[in-house]
């Protein structure tokens, strides 16, 4: 069977290498072409030594290929993206670019005018557990982040069937490499280094993407949702702890939490990449994996909800689930290409 030709814009960065990982192994695509800016006209092994054998060189411009990944900046990544969908080229969108349908957020959040507003309904947000029927005749594939993929699937099998209150708390801790391969201070060693830092408590772009899938799961029940993201010195990595009051029939007690568990297997009973756990998982047990482990349980005493996720930041965060999207686009088995265990230790 001949091989469907893959491009991947902008390599360079952390999800876009993740990406020309994955892809090496891939049985049916094969990665035939990748851009960069300050890389152009290197090897790509030369550049990331960790893919070797690849003769790879990275161009300023796509080549010819039958799909796209975008792993350019937010702003930057809608005037790549627009161009090959006029080609008949189908995409996924690693960056923020499609992911909200009010074009009116964007400047708000992103600080840019989209460019392409007539585009944002047609864009089909890329989480499969809840979209995967649209996902499948996609042109277009907005990637979720990473912060709002831990949380949305830790949230919303109690969020659809109504266990929960309005309001939410998201405590996210993420690994530095959730921040990008730019070098900054912020992400200095020194800096970060046994240390532990809440930011954006102002409001993180990626709450008005939380916010709109939990209000579109359950529409007659606006989220109010606070959401505070921590950096903390590991590479990889996404913990979240949710908590949620429950609703007051809840909250009288009449739930134990082993009906909460059957409602959570039951809701992804039908995935591959999310496993209700027995203990509240760690992120070393998704480490390299296209996983989202989730762990449901109840404080009675306070009769509030409390879900544990964790995921790979550059896995399931970002390159794995994009080629999840990219496996059900294409009419391939969803789990191809990404069936690889977590590594351990």
């Amino acid at each position: 069977m001949k091989k469907i030709k893959a491009g991947i814009i902008n390599v360079a960065g952390y999800a876009g290498v993740e990406l020309a990982r994955l892809l090496s192994q891939h049985p049916q695509v094969e990665l035939v072409s990748v851009t960069g800016r300050s890389t152009a006209g290197k090897r790509l092994d030369e550049v990331f030594p960790h893919l070797t054998g690849s003769n790879l060189i990275i161009e300023t411009e796509l080549g010819d290929v039958d799909f796209a990944f975008s792993a350019m900046p937010h702003k930057e990544s809608a005037a790549a993206v627009l161009p090959l969908l006029k080609r008949g080229i189908k995409v996924v969108d690693i960056s923020a670019d499609f992911r909200l349908k009010d074009a009116d957020e964007y400047p708000e959040w992103y600080g840019f005018t989209h460019p392409a507003p007539q585009m944002l309904e047609q864009a089909v947000y890329g989480l499969p557990e809840l979209y995967r029927r649209q996902i499948t005749s996609a042109r277009l594939v907005a990637n979720p982040g990473c912060y709002p993929t831990g949380a949305i699937l830790a949230l919303a099998p109690a969020v659809k069937q109504g266990l929960v209150g309005n309001h939410a708390i998201i405590d996210s801790k993420s690994g530095i490499s959730g921040a990008g391969r730019t070098m900054s201070l912020k992400t200095h060693f020194a800096e970060v280094n046994e240390d532990v830092a809440a930011y954006a408590l102002e409001g993180h772009r990626h709450l008005p993407e939380i916010i709109q899938e939990l209000n579109l799961l359950q529409p007659d029940q606006p989220a109010s949702v606070t959401f505070v993201p921590h950096l903390i010195p590991m590479t990889r990595g996404i913990l979240t702890t949710c908590y949620a009051p429950l609703t007051n029939r809840l909250a009288s007690g009449k739930m134990e939490e082993a009906e909460l568990r059957q409602i959570y297997l039951d809701f992804y009973k039908d995935e591959s990449f999310v496993k209700v756990t027995t203990s509240p998982p760690h992120t070393k047990h998704t480490l390299g994996s296209n996983l989202c482990l989730v762990y449901p349980t109840i404080d009675k005493r306070a009769g509030r909800l409390i879900v544990i996720s964790c995921i790979d930041n550059l896995v399931k965060g970002a390159a794995g689930q994009a080629i999840q999207n990219m496996n059900l686009m294409l009419g391939l088995p969803e789990t191809t290409g990404l069936e690889a265990l977590a590594v351990y230790p």
